[in-house]
């Protein structure tokens, strides 16, 4: 069980009102924190109002020493204000999590410091001296300083609320006991205290004490930065142990807390060299930089958007880096051409920028090979092989189908898929080019792969950590070229595949064709023929014999016989190329319009095309107008023919129910297989009750 999961003490059978009382007494404590935070904070924003009245009133003029008026004031009062309603927040939804108790004690302290040093300001200096004055500068000097104490208890005990160890419990001591000296420095001090409450004296002081209590004070304040210092350590070694959500957690405080201390720390050290001058601006900007910590420490507890924060810190380390070696360069630059062109010279400040310019780009790939090389090692060598096997692929030594491979041995996922989108059928394609469903449920989480806009495909993958996913989009995405050329390929072959089989069945097609010719030749026209023959053989002997009457008789129906087969002949030469296309398409499709039952408007061009293209097109013409005549129920046709862009543009429109779509056996179907072989396009449109419109595109000489 992760330090942060809460589950209540399971109840057994038979336990009856017992195992009740037993999980209401394992709640107690965690409902006894939840009262206890929403209190504190409930006190926090209590004093928060009376805190900012007395800071809008003011002590009546400026105090150069008053470090909490103006803005510093502000800033740590929605310090104080951030810990409280953080702590509130974390104690309610994690109550089992000491760190919302500890935040809310931290406010709850800040609030009373803060409320105390307003009040003893404004009753010290205002013309009209209020009640209690010096007994509220005491109480600031008691708790003012032991509120540092708080916070580096939180980091010691971050984001569990228990120690790292038992190891570690001297840290706690020594931010205990810090804590303790100073209230107890700050209690007993005699004489009046330091600026801007000198006009009061503690009243709690021991004569004669100062000496020793300013030691006191340096102790405690040696032993809280101690313990703040190795509370940051336990940071680091949490952060070496944890694993999964506890690991994000860790580097999102680390990272925020790194942040604050780079521009708290320097900001501190400036009271050593500059005691005084825009104090309260100072301690606005030290008030900001102490409330990211509870903000980062919250959202990590709450574990909202952990994911990112690996990007987070990636990117502050990899641009912060090229910053200042860029911003190295440019003064750099400046400074050598500005000695050497004289001083203020536009040119060298415009070669300076050229220089940042040219070397921004591979300045910033080859800190983030750095960065990555250090501080994220899975993803380096990820992206290293997948530059090793662009470079296979470049050489000839790897095909670009072996990507789903590579990216299943660099994930660790056998089941891991990747699907090819093919725009022109618009289906999704397996490496082998076999259609597959692409939104069947089966388990898997899907990362969409595209380039400028358009989809390329998908990847299939088990569902895993963030971590694993965001490295699976850096793969992906650094594998874009070998994931384009796979899908090019695929479809290539899907293309050849489709033009090969759409030419196995014309073949077979036309052996079927000519073996039903040769069938019904044989057993009807040819039968009927001998038949005829027969007839007139035995006319000739009647006539012979004298018989005139009976060989009129035969030869009447010898020529009906004739005529039966004159009707099988045309009806076997259907579906033929009449002799009318010897004069071109418009002679055969005005042909076609006058056998049909139905108006048909002839438009066909006039000019001669190659052979072939002329009886694809006729074929596409007769079996458009069929089957505008058998199914459409149409009561007008129009048949087009045109060239254009050297392409001929074959068209049948109708007016009928529409509805019309290409299915297995069908007519539409072979034409689209004839259109195929030709490396033509067929294109329906056919929606219900709007009537078909078919279109056939068929490449033909200039």
């Amino acid at each position: 069980m992760g330090p942060m999961t809460f589950q209540l003490p399971s109840a057994r059978r038979g336990d009856g009102a017992d195992s009740v009382s037993a999980v209401v007494a394992a709640d107690a404590p965690y409902l006894s924190a939840r009262r206890l935070a929403t209190l504190l904070w409930a006190l926090c924003v209590v004093m928060a109002v009376p805190t900012l009245v007395l800071l809008v009133i003011g002590p009546g003029h400026v105090l150069a020493s008053d470090i909490f008026a103006g803005l510093g004031g502000v800033s740590f009062l929605i310090l104080a204000l951030t810990f409280a309603s953080v702590g509130v927040i974390v104690a309610r939804r994690v109550p089992e999590n000491r760190i919302g108790l500890i935040f809310c004690l931290t406010g709850f302290a800040n609030s009373i410091q803060l409320l105390s040093w307003q009040y003893a300001d404004v009753a010290l200096h205002r013309s009209g001296h209020l009640p209690a004055a010096a007994a509220a500068a005491v109480f600031n000097s008691m708790i003012g300083e032991a509120t540092a104490g708080l916070l580096g208890l939180a980091l010691l005990l971050f984001p569990d609320g228990r120690l790292p160890s038992r190891r570690w419990r001297p840290m706690l001591f020594s931010l205990l006991a810090g804590g303790a000296m100073l209230v107890l420095a700050g209690t007993l001090r005699p004489g009046r205290f330091d600026q801007p409450f000198a006009a009061a004296s503690n009243a709690l002081g021991i004569p004669g004490a100062r000496a020793a209590m300013h030691a006191v004070d340096i102790i405690g304040w040696l032993l809280v930065l101690g313990g703040i210092g190795c509370a940051a350590a336990a940071l680091v070694v949490r952060l070496r142990r944890a694993r999964g959500v506890d690991r994000r957690q860790l580097k999102l405080v680390l990272a925020v807390g790194a942040a604050a201390a780079s521009v708290a720390a320097p900001l501190m050290s400036t009271w050593l060299v500059w005691p005084n001058g825009h104090l309260q601006l100072r301690m606005a900007v030290l008030g900001v930089c102490f409330a990211t910590f509870p903000l980062a420490a919250g959202i990590a507890i709450l574990r909202y958007r952990l994911f990112d924060i690996d990007v987070v810190i990636n990117r502050t380390l990899v641009y912060g880096a090229v910053t200042l070696v860029l911003a190295a360069v440019f003064a750099g630059t400046t400074l050598l051409l500005g000695t050497a062109l004289g001083r203020g010279s536009a040119w060298s400040t415009a070669a300076a920028t050229l220089v940042v310019a040219i070397a921004f780009r591979p300045l910033r790939a080859r800190v983030q090979d750095a960065v990555d090389r250090r501080f994220n090692r899975a993803r380096y060598d990820a992206l290293r092989r997948m530059a090793d096997f662009l470079e296979a692929l470049r050489a000839g030594r790897a095909a670009p189908e072996d990507v789903e491979g590579f990216l299943r041995e660099q994930l660790d996922d056998p089941r891991l898929e990747l699907r090819f989108f093919l725009p022109e059928s618009e289906l999704y394609v397996d490496t082998r080019g076999i259609p597959i469903a692409g939104d069947a449920d089966d388990g898997h989480e899907r990362i969409a792969i595209e380039r400028d806009g358009q989809p390329l495909g998908i990847v299939l993958h088990n569902p895993a950590t963030q971590e694993q996913r965001d490295l699976l989009r850096r793969v992906v995405e650094a594998g874009g070229l070998a994931i384009e050329i796979a899908r090019l390929r695929v479809e290539l072959r899907r293309q050849l595949a489709e033009v090969e089989a759409s030419r196995a069945r014309i073949v077979t097609a036309a052996n079927e064709e000519r073996r039903r010719i040769e069938r019904d030749l044989h057993d009807g026209a040819q039968q009927r023929l001998v038949s005829i023959g027969l007839a007139l053989r035995h006319a000739q002997h009647e006539l012979t014999a004298a018989s005139p009457q009976r060989a009129r008789e035969t030869l009447e129906g010898a020529v009906a016989e004739v005529e039966v087969a004159i009707d099988e002949l045309r009806e076997l030469a259907r579906g033929l190329p009449p002799a009318q296309l010897d004069a071109g398409l418009g002679p055969a499709f005005r042909e076609l319009a006058r056998r049909a039952p139905v108006p048909v408007q002839v438009d066909a061009c006039s000019e001669r095309l190659e052979r072939g293209v002329e009886a694809a097109a006729y074929f596409i013409g007769c079996e458009g107008l069929t089957n505008a005549v058998k199914h459409a129920q149409a009561s007008r046709i129009v048949l087009s023919a045109s060239r254009k862009d050297g392409k001929l543009i074959v068209s049948v429109t109708d007016n009928g129910i529409g509805g019309a779509a290409p299915v297995g056996g069908s007519g539409l179907n072979g034409l689209s297989d004839r259109v195929a072989a030709l490396g033509g396009t067929l294109r329906i449109e056919s929606e219900r009750g709007a009537g078909t419109m078919l279109v056939a595109e068929l490449p033909c000489e200039s």
